[in-house]
């Protein structure tokens, strides 16, 4: 494991010990994710199918977790720096064979370790340009929800044009109500009005 001097002043890191899968294993799959936003990696991790994966991404939510709460930085703003994984101690055990014979079997460990570092400034700056653009990120987010928010409130006054609560259920309506047998003339078998 790397001396806290190298890792980054501005960043977080994590790191897990004596983890049960070899060594070359677990770089297959931190190649995959160095240099890749936090939020790119964590898809990469989900939907890679090598099961290395799953250690890799509870090593890189452990170092998210740690800028957030001792560093206060923003998710968003990170970026996987460097990964590796060092080889750790080998237990040495074996399988009894026919014949007397005994099969060496060597169960690796490794060491993992994930590095985050914060985009610098004009970095940042360029990633907000860009997904705005492309109508993601927070911005487009607050663009849209404003927009949302604009449409709401012109469809408030059409749809209330009376000043009165809408406790009861009642017809708006102005439509003539049907009239009633003493209200209408009568028509005579003549074809005369009776008064």
């Amino acid at each position: 494991m790397a001396p806290r001097a190298a890792l980054s002043p501005n960043g977080a890191h994590a790191s897990v010990r004596y983890l049960k899968t070899s060594p070359y294993k677990v770089r297959q799959v931190l190649t995959l994710i160095r240099g890749l936003p936090v939020d790119d990696a964590r898809r990469v991790l989900q939907l890679c199918p090598k099961d290395a994966a799953d250690d890799v991404a509870k090593v890189l939510d452990a170092a998210i977790a740690n800028a957030e709460h001792n560093r206060q930085l923003d998710p968003d703003e990170l970026f996987v720096s460097r990964a590796w994984a060092d080889e750790g101690p080998t237990r040495k055990t074996g399988q009894a064979r026919a014949r007397g014979r005994f099969f060496r079997v060597r169960n690796r460990t490794s060491h993992v370790t994930v590095v985050l570092d914060r985009f610098d400034v004009d970095e940042l700056a360029v990633r907000a340009r860009r997904e705005e653009a492309a109508g993601r990120g927070a911005a487009a987010e607050r663009k849209r929800r404003a927009e949302r928010v604009r449409r709401s409130r012109q469809a408030e006054p059409a749809a209330h044009d009376h000043d009165h609560d809408h406790d009861h259920d009642h017809d708006h309506d102005d439509a003539p109500t049907e009239a009633t047998a003493a209200d209408t003339p009568e028509a005579t078998t003549d074809g005369e009005e009776q008064e």
